[in-house]
């Protein structure tokens, strides 16, 4: 890149930064962050705490608003003057600094703006992403432990903390399924684009003949909600069991029923929950999860909401994947509703999803706002 590119560059981005300062209309930011300060200062403002803690998730909220584009504006400022400098004398690394600076400030913005189409009700929040191997046999239980460690590698790259709620072993490799937490803003908002059913062609490992095998794996998606969302549910509608965790050991495995399932009989619905140490904190844990599941199907309304919304619900097998994953006799994946696609399987697998996710939003949005 020279030193018109990077001009032309800055320019471009100076026009975004400024259809940015309008849309998050600063001077009423600051009043509002201004407000919320006056009042965290009142002596009761502790008096409720449940409105204190919104009150100061929402302010720190705004401040970070504000500084995330004081940062941006810097950054352009700091790049304007580095194209003044080498308009006057070349400079290779000054060149390469402004061209690095330029494409992290490009991509912030770019994330920026996706995360204001993720607008939903729970887009906020973490995810519970469970992983369920379908038809393939050994092969799909070996899939399904791909597809954890591909999820375990995308949240890590964006700084979010991936727990393991619930693991299943495989008979005789990978995992018959498994219940991941990712915590961390707006998990949810972008792993909602990944429920479904996921295939895998290649050379099967488990067969002496080396034949291709075609494998599949179903990929469910719920946030994770805070204390203060609420739903009553009955208990005869429950059906709560416990046993004994299983796994490869430590304190109290295989010694105490600690692990936990609940079923919600009336929609079938099944959640089980081994990690935590107690049969109390595991069936408190497989409640969140379960009241999560129920409260997306309520707010789906549909004749057909289970088997639409929950991605385990959907047969893993022919006919209804969401993307391809090709690594014999070619090398591709590819998703099938964008059409987005990528010969780089390792990349892929070793986490990148973005491309996939980020496409899926935007036209998921340009389709919400098209009218009827």
């Amino acid at each position: 890149m020279d030193v018109l590119e990077i001009k032309r560059q800055a320019e471009l981005l100076s026009e975004r930064l400024g259809i940015t300062q309008d849309y998050l209309d600063l001077p009423a930011l600051t009043a509002k962050i201004h407000d919320l300060e006056q009042i965290a200062a009142q002596p009761a403002f502790w008096e409720n705490q449940e409105t204190a803690q919104k009150s100061l998730q929402e302010l720190n909220s705004l401040k970070s608003h504000v500084q995330q584009f004081e940062e941006w504006k810097a950054t352009l400022e700091d790049a304007k003057a580095v194209v003044e400098l080498l308009e006057l004398e070349a400079d290779q690394a000054l060149l390469q600094e402004a061209e690095i600076n330029l494409k992290q400030l490009s991509q912030s913005l770019d994330r920026w703006e996706l995360e204001q189409l993720l607008s939903g009700p729970y887009d906020l929040s973490g995810a519970v992403l469970s992983i369920n191997a379908g038809a393939g046999g050994t092969d799909a239980q070996d899939w399904a432990e791909m597809l954890m460690r591909m999820y375990t590698r995308w949240g890590e790259k964006h700084g979010y903390k991936v727990h393991i709620a619930e693991i299943s072993e495989g008979d005789e490799a990978g995992i018959k399924s498994v219940t991941l937490e990712i915590d961390g803003r707006y998990a949810y908002g972008y792993l909602k684009a990944e429920k479904g059913t996921h295939r895998l062609v290649r050379i099967s490992p488990f067969n002496a003949n080396g034949k291709r095998q075609t494998s599949f794996a179903g990929v469910e998606v719920m946030p994770i909600l805070d204390a203060s969302v609420t739903l009553d549910i009955p208990e005869k509608d429950l059906e709560i069991t416990t046993s004994r965790a299983g796994g490869k050991g430590g304190q109290n495995v295989n010694k105490v029923e600690t692990a936990v399932r609940i079923v919600h009989t009336p929609t079938g619905l099944a959640v089980r929950c081994t990690e935590e140490r107690s049969q109390l904190q595991n069936k408190e844990k497989a409640m969140a999860i379960l009241k999560a599941k129920l409260l997306i199907i309520a707010r789906e309304q549909r004749a057909k909401e289970i088997a639409e919304i929950r991605g385990d619900m959907v047969e893993a097998a022919w006919g209804n994947q969401i993307r391809n994953y090709v690594f014999h006799p070619y090398q591709m994946v590819k998703d099938l509703r964008t059409g987005v696609e990528t010969t780089d399987i390792s990349d892929v697998m070793d986490g990148n999803l973005d491309p996939y996710i980020e496409t899926f939003l935007r036209q998921e949005n340009q389709l919400a706002t098209v009218p009827a």
